[in-house]
């Protein structure tokens, strides 16, 4: 199946993604709906979980099978993607799990979304300096400006692939590199652009990013990627049977914690996420991130001219390729944004409606690759 196949053929689009019989579906930088066939590997393992052990169908061949797809997508090795659910709870574990001293620094962009603060707010207890990067514009975060702002002492940036609502795509690998030449560790909140954009953790030391947005897949189903050199240096900060040794399910006298991604994996696993996540990554992979990449880049450069011919201010409109997203974010001065989401909303088109730290709402529009032009279109008409 490739994406002019879906485009061009509107059964097949209706049979593989079913949200689109009924709506039109723009917000997949909030919360997705699951393609058929993500929603029919679930449906098909609780049926096999009802006769039984739960794990005794799948487990652990499920573990290997999706690290493997994970590792795929961001171009790794299966040994450094580990299966820990939401990106708050990943990122909490990198914040909380290495190890600082008295006097570090670490580098974080305030306006970023709130999961990928707070762990990093939290370590001022801990007698680190949290420093807040400044930007001329919402998200619009450059290398320049982070290569600008670290020193001697910082230890850590941590900043997202993409700004969840301005759409200002990181180049995080340029940023990266730079930052690994002066020894600072790199983590990045990959949701927004994991699935949409090739990311991949070459230039990466931690990285975070649950399923339910641009991956296609369930709610706290995502992947924690942290670098192999690194893995000992991260303490897991959560304690269980299956990340700490215990032979024959004996507490020891000693905590030794396991090698590997299942270091970082306490206790059983969310298995009806897996099996939706292992879904959602192979039908990614048989399109094909780039190509999603393309399709998404080209919706963007028709709507982003169709908005502004009517009247209305699009966020970073006219960022280089190397920054743009399949988020396009907008607004109108003086026009209730909120009153045109309800409008929308009546009209079974489902858009976000997000507001910056100044109080500006906008309309956030998120589509994926397989939302037509005249989806877009049909939205545009109602602006």
């Amino acid at each position: 199946m490739t994406i002019p196949e879906i485009l061009a053929n509107e059964e097949l689009r209706r049979h593989e993604f079913p949200v689109t019989t009924q709506n039109i579906f723009l917000a997949h930088a909030g919360d997705c709906p699951l393609p058929r066939r993500v929603a029919e590997a679930i449906a098909a393992y609780a049926r096999l979980a009802a006769t039984g052990d739960q794990e005794r169908h799948i487990y652990p061949q499920i573990l290997s099978d999706t690290r493997q797809l994970g590792a795929r997508l961001l171009h790794c090795q299966a040994e450094e993607v580990s299966l820990v659910g939401p990106t708050s709870l990943a990122l909490s574990l990198i914040a909380g799990g290495l190890e600082f001293r008295r006097g570090d620094n670490v580098l974080v962009y305030f306006d970023d979304y709130p999961s990928n603060v707070y762990p990093w707010m939290a370590l001022a207890e801990r007698g680190v300096e949290v420093r807040l990067l400044n930007t001329r514009g919402l998200g619009a975060i450059r290398p320049r400006e982070v290569l600008g702002q670290v020193d001697e002492n910082t230890r850590l940036v941590a900043l997202a692939s993409c700004h969840f609502i301005s759409g200002f795509r990181l180049e995080y690998a340029a940023i990266g590199r730079e930052l690994r030449e002066k020894n600072i560790w790199f983590s990045l909140d990959a949701i927004q652009t994991l699935g949409a954009f090739p990311t991949t953790m070459e230039q990466v030391d931690f990285a975070a990013a649950d399923a339910h947005k641009w991956l296609l897949g369930p709610c706290a189903a995502g992947l924690l990627y942290v670098r192999q050199p690194l893995q000992e240096q991260l303490h897991p900060g959560t304690y269980g049977w299956n990340n700490v040794r215990c032979p024959n399910y004996a507490a020891q006298e000693q905590i030794t914690f396991r090698t590997g991604p299942g270091r970082f994996e306490p206790g059983t696993y969310n298995l009806l996420g897996i099996v939706g996540l292992k879904a959602a990554l192979e039908l990614l992979l048989e399109l094909g991130v780039e190509n999603i990449a393309a399709e998404l880049l080209r919706k963007r450069a028709g709507l982003v001219p169709a908005l502004q011919a009517k009247g209305y201010v699009v966020l970073n409109a006219d960022v280089p390729v190397a920054n743009a997203s399949g988020i396009v974010s907008f607004h109108k001065p003086g026009q209730d944004m909120a009153a045109l989401h309800e409008k929308l909303t009546a009209a079974n088109i489902i858009t976000s409606l997000r507001t910056d730290r100044a109080g500006q709402r906008y309309i956030r529009l998120s589509p994926h690759f397989y939302n037509t032009d005249d989806e877009l279109r049909r939205v545009v008409e109602l602006l």
